[in-house]
């Protein structure tokens, strides 16, 4: 059984597109980040205005987000004191990041990639990265995530 694949750099910079229209779209400016299964870096974009920490964050949200398998903004839960993954944050080399923005991309029961956004209020950064998840997920219907299938 072959296992199901991630976004195709073609993909993948669509869905940084989709998460930059939901940024533009709320007034704000971010840098996307895809990776795929393995946290390699698909496709990058930083918005023009986006603030300094965005692209080294987004990278890291979205590789949070595939090497824990959960969105970052639900790792946080789970990083807090007390949680049952307090301290995760000081491992990884330091590339985990325990806030909102980052969130998997799914195909099946597998994960196959992330997409990571910052640069905005948490929440802001949380709603276009899953926006682009949400793009992901819908792509059966569609080819290459916009194109409607034949």
């Amino acid at each position: 059984m072959s296992r199901p694949s991630g976004p195709s750099l073609a993909q993948a910079q669509a869905l940084v597109d989709v998460a930059r229209a939901e940024a533009a779209s709320r007034g704000v400016a971010v840098s996307v980040a895809v990776v795929d299964a393995g946290g390699h870096l698909l496709a990058f974009a930083r918005m023009d205005g986006a603030e300094v920490a965005g692209p080294t964050l987004a990278v890291d949200k979205a590789y949070t987000a595939v090497s824990q398998s959960i969105a970052t903004d639900e790792l946080a839960v789970l990083a807090a004191p007390g949680g049952e993954l307090y301290g995760i944050q000081a491992n990884g080399g330091g590339r985990y990041v325990i806030f909102g923005g980052g969130v998997p991309l799914r195909a099946g029961d597998s994960i196959v990639g992330a997409v990571g956004v910052s640069g905005a209020a948490v929440a802001q950064d949380t709603a276009c990265a899953r926006a682009a998840a949400a793009a992901w997920a819908a792509r059966d219907a569609t080819d290459d995530l916009g194109e409607k299938a034949s």
